[in-house]
């Protein structure tokens, strides 16, 4: 990667304190970015508030040579997300670019899952990430430009268990970066979406109770989040102007790029379907199509590289 890849452009990175956040920061920052690094200082859990974790980031950045200033307003509501970029701009002059990526877990299987896990979980991802992008997106409009990167997860994408909340939030948020693409393209406004594989705070509540169990977060342990870095600064840089509505995902030392539904197979019947023609024609044509009950992990099954 060219040096000074963000060069002068001021960037908002929510969840910096820690995991992928904070290398997120910090690989801005050594790209020549001016980092709003917000954290309220939470648990993977979003409990406890702690302003130490997003000021400790900023104080690596400027020990390095960047500069930073700290935030620990919540993504969660309206009001903080609004306070989180006028940060930006109160600081720095402008706002160029966010990084969605501050994110809680409650995982609980479907049946068992409470409205509160429900409600906080989706608060965070989605709303936090629809707050951000809004309160960014009048500058944006104004100035003809910036870039949005959000985090999304092949929890989502793919599937796994006991993710109900988490998934269904990572999926909105692909959707969401496809309209925020479509609904600003002509304002010369990027929006794209990252799917991490890395070991973070979140990852670390994946339960070690067999050797299966400690054997994936052994691997997963590999996937640090500084690989996450190098995509994200390239995505809000000048470089990937033609790189729009786009979801990728990172693994290691890979890269990928993921499709998005469009139709598989079709059947047609030209008097019209009846359920009994549906049950005796349509869905057996259409069941070799099936898209099978995979988890993430059945789906990326090989060992990082």
């Amino acid at each position: 990667m060219s040096q000074s890849m963000v060069q002068d452009k001021v960037v908002v990175v929510t969840g910096a304190g820690g995991g992928i956040g904070r290398d997120l920061a910090l690989a801005m920052a050594a790209e020549g970015a001016k980092v709003v690094v917000n954290d309220i200082g939470t648990s993977a859990t979003g409990e406890g508030l702690d302003a130490g974790p997003a000021q400790r980031v900023v104080e690596e950045i400027k020990a390095a040579g960047g500069q930073a200033v700290a935030n620990t307003d919540s993504v969660s509501q309206a009001s903080g997300a609004n306070n989180i970029i006028q940060c930006a701009v109160d600081t720095f002059g402008r706002i160029d670019g966010v990084v969605n990526n501050a994110g809680i877990l409650r995982d609980r299987f479907f049946h068992k899952m409470s409205t509160d896990e429900w409600d906080a979980v989706i608060q965070v991802h989605l709303y936090g990430s629809y707050y951000m992008s809004r309160a960014a997106a009048s500058h944006f409009k104004e100035q003809s430009s910036g870039a949005l990167v959000h985090m999304t997860s092949t929890s989502g994408l793919i599937g796994n268990l006991g993710q109900a909340n988490y998934s269904a939030a990572k999926m909105g948020l692909v959707a969401l970066s496809k309209s925020i693409a479509l609904d600003m393209e002509k304002f010369n406004v990027r929006s794209n979406c990252i799917a991490p594989f890395a070991w973070s705070r979140m990852v670390s509540s994946i339960p070690t109770d067999t050797p299966e169990q400690q054997a994936r977060v052994a691997k997963i342990q590999q996937m640090t989040p500084n690989k996450i870095a190098p995509l994200a600064v390239y995505l809000l840089s000048d470089q990937a102007k033609d790189v729009n509505a786009q979801v990728f995902t990172v693994r290691n030392n890979e890269i990928f790029l993921m499709s998005q539904p469009r139709p598989v197979r079709s059947v047609h019947r030209s008097e019209g379907w009846t359920p009994q023609f549906i049950a005796e024609h349509g869905m057996p044509a259409l069941k070799s199509s099936f898209v099978p009950m995979e988890r993430s992990g059945d789906v990326f099954s090989w060992d990082p590289t």
